[in-house]
């Protein structure tokens, strides 16, 4: 968690997000700045569907994609839509700590009967559908996988600006990360 950068006051902001959609979003979430009223969209943002997490932000201010470990791999078609039929030019990948993403082998027998008792699959099937998909999903560190998806959708989209941000669950706040 050393790579953090907190954000508690206006200072703490980056110049190079100040006075964007960025800024904006860590002054909404993390600065309790009265929210503003929006006609479309400003932002793109990519987060996780955990339910711990929320975002204070004003209406219509942002696209959201929510997915599992916020891996946006089989999103970006949509992630396009947002950018070209959206106009957008900011994005903003937010991972979070504790995900159940991460390390998913340990949790492997938990999904195979919790398909079986809850959702009435057979366990053989339960099982392949483990194997083939969980490797697919797996995020490993959280920073790494959000640091990962960032400098890979910089590659496709090289004029949008692309920021990874990890929420803490514990205090509920927004944090960039620092890069390299």
């Amino acid at each position: 968690m050393d790579r953090l950068i907190s954000v508690l006051n206006i200072g703490d902001i980056p110049d190079k997000y100040k006075r964007s959609p960025i800024g904006l979003l860590l002054e909404y979430h993390n600065l309790s700045r009265p929210l503003d009223s929006y006609d479309k969209a400003q932002m793109l943002i990519g987060m996780c569907m955990d339910n711990r997490k929320y975002l204070t932000i004003p209406k219509k201010f942002a696209y959201i994609i929510r997915t599992g470990g916020a891996n946006l791999r089989n999103s970006e078609f949509h992630i396009s839509f947002a950018i070209a039929v959206g106009g957008l030019k900011h994005f903003a990948i937010i991972g979070h700590d504790n995900c159940a993403m991460a390390n998913l082998n340990p949790k492997r027998e938990s999904f195979i009967s919790g398909l079986v008792n809850g959702a009435g699959w057979n366990r053989q099937a339960a099982e392949e559908h483990f194997n083939c998909f969980a490797p697919l999903y797996e995020i490993g560190n959280e920073i790494d996988f959000t640091l990962y998806q960032a400098r890979k959708l910089r590659i496709r989209y090289p004029q949008i600006t692309i920021v990874p941000m990890l929420y803490k669950i514990d205090d509920n706040l927004l944090y960039l990360i620092e890069e390299d």
